[in-house]
């Protein structure tokens, strides 16, 4: 009896509704089910071959995101066609078509077991996750295979130029909003951004690039706390790190310890090194935010050296808080991103962040291009290298 009244309580008790984000939320991941087709019998009698199964595609498309995928395949579920088997009149069995599903550019697959498959980095791009198996000849007794089936997890990363890190209520989403035609919801509280934001920084010569605003880090995300690898996963696709950092510093809650501007810096290397040690050989700036409050420019004087030799400031800081290897910047900005015109400009303007935004990764961009260029000789190279070998054996 009390059992009954407990499901008849619970029965009536009004739900809270979700909220809108739950309800429309960002998604980088889903998990699906992919089934390849079987290959198709042979035909002993005339040596037959059947026909073979067919793939399980991915395809990369740029317009696309996952919450889409989801849209267009409810059941997530993935099955390629069987091959046909072999007869009188099709002595090799036609084979089966493949299953194909359009994905977001940026989206990496993992099988259960944590193996990856394959990254989609390129529109276009394609990548057989699940692949048939082969019809029936006479080295498997005519009989045709099955193909594969697993679950699969496709991981999306998002692929910016530049990528926003810094601590919940720091100002990242009023750069994006500033600096592009990005809307994100902007408010006096922390953690008001809940999923990654992309905009687009315009140039009047039509150049364009996208900056990545992601939900705020706290200490401890490299071991997944707050919104953790959900979100610091993104960061390891962009080309240009930009750190955003409230002068006045940060506090979680009044049960954690005040961070001053250069504790928030030294913790934010710490948790990129400690997610991944990469991210700190990443081009970085960092931008000195609402420096219109009280007592800004004090602040911002007395660590701006410290910010330009972290690598000798940090030894001030406990081993637990010291990071290994020490962020680059290539160049340090006081800025209020959120002004009026009508006001009295404060630290640098919006334009010249954008433009030493562009500089810098065009800067960044030259080595690489210079090391395609050498491998592209070298390769060169060795190709007339090859011919002219070639050439003396048939002499």
């Amino acid at each position: 009896m009390v059992w009954l009244n407990r499901v008849l309580l619970y029965a009536t008790k009004p739900k809270k509704p979700l909220r809108a984000y739950k309800k429309t939320g960002f998604l980088d991941s889903i998990r699906i089910y992919v089934k390849a087709g079987a290959g198709g019998h042979g035909l002993p009698k005339f040596g037959g071959i059947g026909g073979q199964g067919g793939n399980v595609v991915m395809i990369a498309d740029e317009n696309l995101s996952l919450n889409d995928v989801v849209k267009q395949h409810k059941t997530k579920r993935l099955v390629a066609v069987n091959g046909k088997n072999s007869s009188h009149n099709f002595i090799l069995g036609p084979p089966g078509a493949d299953a194909t599903m359009q994905v977001p550019v940026g989206v990496s697959v993992y099988t259960d077991e944590g193996k990856n498959l394959g990254e989609l980095n390129e529109a276009g791009q394609q990548l057989i996750v699940a692949r048939g198996g082969p019809g029936g000849h006479p080295k498997n007794g005519f009989l045709g295979v099955i193909g594969q089936a697993r679950s699969v997890r496709l991981d999306l990363k998002l692929i910016a130029d530049i990528g926003l890190v810094g601590f919940p209520n720091a100002g990242k989403s009023t750069l994006l909003k500033a600096v592009s035609h990005a809307r994100p919801k902007i408010a006096s509280y922390p953690f008001t951004t809940i999923k990654p934001n992309v905009g687009q920084l315009m140039y009047k010569d039509l150049r364009q690039i996208s900056m990545a605003d992601l939900p705020g880090l706290i200490e401890g995300a490299h071991m997944n706390k707050g919104m953790g690898h959900r979100f610091l996963k993104h960061v390891e696709r962009t080309k240009l790190l930009l750190l955003v950092v409230d002068i006045n510093g940060f506090q979680l809650s009044p049960q954690h310890e005040h961070r001053n501007c250069l504790d928030t810096i030294v913790l934010l290397n710490k948790e990129l090194e400690m997610y991944k040690k990469d991210l700190i050989d990443k081009p970085s700036m960092v931008i000195i935010n609402k420096m219109d409050s009280e007592g800004a420019q004090e602040k911002y004087n007395q660590v701006v050296d410290k910010i330009r030799h972290l690598d000798e400031a940090i030894m001030d800081y406990p081993e637990e808080f010291r990071p290994e290897r020490t962020l680059k910047f290539d160049e340090i900005v006081p800025l209020v991103a959120k002004q009026r015109d009508d006001e009295p400009k404060i630290g640098a303007s919006i334009e010249y962040v954008k433009d030493r935004l562009r500089k810098l990764l065009d800067v960044h961009a030259l080595p690489d291009q210079g090391k395609q260029i050498d491998e592209d000789v070298k390769l060169k190279s060795k190709l007339e290298g090859e011919l002219v070998e070639r050439a003396r054996k048939l002499v």
